[in-house]
């Protein structure tokens, strides 16, 4: 058997160039175990590096009405900055219908959203979200229509609720968070009857009353009948509708045309006090016109702001 030669004239054994090539095989595997489990650690430690924890839009607190025999859910959202400690104060909106799953996220949102420093429409501010426990009883003044008292039996106690804003949680707001003498509500649909109420009967116990879509056509519309308490101080009034055509009662209301005699009974009133907007968004329905509503809202009440 011959041994072979290379071409460099040396001797080559066949087990010695074998061991060498395993030996460069098993180099080769070692090498490339220890990338896969370098690289495996770093991505053990990339993943351990990465945190989750809960998005935090505000605070929970129950509050016990006296006044309305019962606990009520209040949604809190503190502007960014807040601090306890320091002297800043800030406006709050109280907003009706203010439960998580109601509309306290999407108003938060635009809350914030105009108060920040390149939007500078609102200033910072609290938003108070009032969660409902039975909004028929809670928006609605005692109804004299029979068909009304058959379809809401639990209605008629609006002046409790009010007396409960009035009493209890605006008191409770001021002595709990660093707050300024301006307050704002906003009310849609019954929610818009109940603001309507507080405009005509108390319009000193807010500073700017946004009204959207309000079912006017509660009691025949007997609201729209009442004169309007003279306020202390200069008040603002927003009144948005949509294009929400006739409600089906025994008397029929054209729910536009309910907003605009309110807006126009507010403007003609000789009370120089109070100024009010009033906003057609045809495009919109009583569905859908919330969101846009307080945007709009937000512009008129606040038009100072965006030139500064």
């Amino acid at each position: 058997m011959g041994i072979p030669i290379n071409l460099f004239g040396k001797m080559r054994h066949p087990e010695i160039n074998t061991a060498r090539k395993s030996k460069a095989v098993m180099l080769t595997v070692f090498i490339l175990t220890l990338i896969l489990l370098a690289f495996g650690a770093f991505a053990a430690y990339a993943q351990s590096k990465n945190t989750e924890k809960p998005f935090v839009l505000g605070k929970i607190i129950t509050m016990h009405s006296s006044e309305l025999n019962e606990d009520r859910i209040l949604n809190i959202y503190l502007p960014d900055g807040y601090d306890p400690d320091d002297t800043a104060r800030y406006p709050v909106i109280y907003l009706l219908d203010g439960g998580a799953d109601e509309d306290f996220i999407h108003i938060v949102g635009l809350v914030q959203f105009n108060s920040f420093e390149w939007i500078n429409r609102l200033p910072k501010t609290i938003v108070v979200g009032i969660a409902n426990v039975d909004r028929r009883r809670d928006f609605t003044y005692p109804t004299t229509l029979p068909e009304d008292k058959a379809a809401y039996p639990t209605s008629g106690h609006s002046d409790k609720f009010i007396a409960f804003l009035g009493k209890e949680l605006i008191p409770f707001i001021d002595k709990k968070y660093k707050t300024t003498a301006a307050k704002t509500i906003i009310g849609e649909s019954l929610g818009g009857v109940l603001v309507t109420e507080i405009v005509l009967k108390r319009p000193s116990l807010f500073t700017q009353y946004i009204i959207v879509s309000p079912s006017l056509w509660w009691d025949n519309g007997s609201l729209l009948k009442l004169n309007q308490v003279s306020p202390a101080a200069p008040i603002k009034v927003y009144v948005g509708v949509g294009k929400e055509g006739v409600w089906p009662a025994k008397v029929p209301h054209v729910m536009e045309d309910d907003a605009r005699l309110l807006a126009d009974k507010l403007k003609s009133s000789e009370n120089k006090q109070v100024e009010v907007f009033f906003d057609y968004l045809p495009k919109e329905n009583h569905a859908t016109i919330s969101h846009q509503a307080v945007f709009n809202a937000f512009r008129l009440l606040y038009p100072g702001k965006e030139s500064q």
